[in-house]
């Protein structure tokens, strides 16, 4: 068995420099830009979010990493290469997954086309081949639904079998568009675990479009977030700032911290008609957070990934110890200490 370091460096790229580089990157469609100076890089080893509205280029930027549009500007490296040539290294689970493959196929025969192409015709599967889609079924917990037909499966279910399909191949750096749409609450919780159980064991780059933060906070490092044409990268801890997100979303939003530490966005109150709302220009938003290219260590992360959700052990996780577990602890030692002082005096 590997170690998490010896998994962890496998993951990362040949160079162990960050997993993707934007320079001066642009895209558009027709004679329409979609983002462009985009100039930021993701870590390897890390869980991204890309977020923004609607129709702001969230899967657009995807495509591009995957070299299916290509860039007006700049330069996109992926994975040490660039955009499109390192597609053998990327599992990639679209939005439309659950919908579009075929309902008849089992869940053993869709993960196994991770492994044999989608080309039609009969594809013959080799013992090792079907080992490893045993594998990746395993790991994403849906072994047990391995002879049920897709048709059979619940949302989560089939989004679990999906992710085993872009894993069976052993990628990199594995990409999710809005792996949470539609699901209710269980199943987006199950998915979350098997993310961060892939980042934690694994080391895998792990990147995610999202519209709703909440779910994926626990688990998140950093997000890429597409504002006023101009993509940019930041820690958790800088996106996490309620005027950027109301001006991210166009609407009133507030970040909320609990008393045991867990965060979470939502929507803020309306504003009193007599008052006038503080609204700032897109270029001032911009300019909130200075970002740099500079890699952010793995020790200012934190263990947010570790609790997983909500501060729950996550049941993948047995030797992990959560951040509020640490932080519990600390008040409770800080408590004991001033009890001490004050029967002391």
């Amino acid at each position: 068995m590997q170690t998490k370091a010896e998994k962890t460096q496998k993951a990362k790229t040949p160079d162990g420099g960050p997993a993707l580089v934007f320079r001066d990157a642009g895209i558009k469609r027709g004679e329409r830009i979609i983002w462009q100076h985009g100039n930021f890089s993701i870590p390897s080893g890390s869980i991204t979010a890309i977020v923004g509205t609607n129709g702001a280029g969230k899967t657009t930027m995807m495509k591009a990493e995957l070299g299916l549009l290509p860039l007006f500007s700049g330069s996109l490296s992926v994975l040490g290469g660039p955009a499109g040539t390192t597609n053998h290294l990327i599992g990639y689970v679209p939005q439309n997954y659950a919908s579009d493959i075929e309902s008849n196929l089992t869940a053993e025969q869709s993960v196994l086309l991770g492994l044999t192409g989608t080309k039609f015709g009969i594809h013959p599967t080799t013992r090792a081949q079907r080992a490893q889609a045993r594998e990746a079924m395993v790991f994403t917990g849906v072994d047990d639904k391995r002879h049920y037909r897709l048709s059979e499966l619940s949302g989560g279910l089939r989004q679990r079998v999906a992710i085993a399909q872009a894993l069976v191949s052993g990628p990199k750096l594995l990409m999710l568009d809005e792996p949470l749409a539609n699901l209710d609450l269980a199943a987006q919780r199950e998915t979350v675990h098997v993310l961060a159980k892939l980042n934690h064991e694994m080391g895998m780059t792990i990147q995610v479009v999202a519209h709703d933060l909440n779910m994926l906070l626990p688990v998140l490092d950093g997000a890429v977030y597409l504002l006023d044409g101009h993509p940019h990268y930041a820690k958790m801890n800088e996106v996490l700032d309620a005027d950027l997100l109301t001006h991210l979303y166009g609407t009133k939003v507030q970040v909320v911290t609990t008393p045991q530490g867990d965060m979470f966005v939502t929507p803020g109150a309306d504003e009193p008609d007599d008052v006038t709302p503080d609204i700032h220009k897109p270029d001032e938003v911009a300019g909130f957070h200075h970002h740099h290219t500079k890699n952010p260590s793995s020790s200012a992360r934190g263990n947010r990934r570790d609790s997983a959700i909500g501060g729950e052990k996550p049941r993948y996780f047995e030797q992990v110890v959560s951040h509020r577990s640490q932080a519990k602890a600390g008040r409770a030692e800080g408590n004991e200490g001033n009890q001490r002082q004050e029967a002391g005096q």
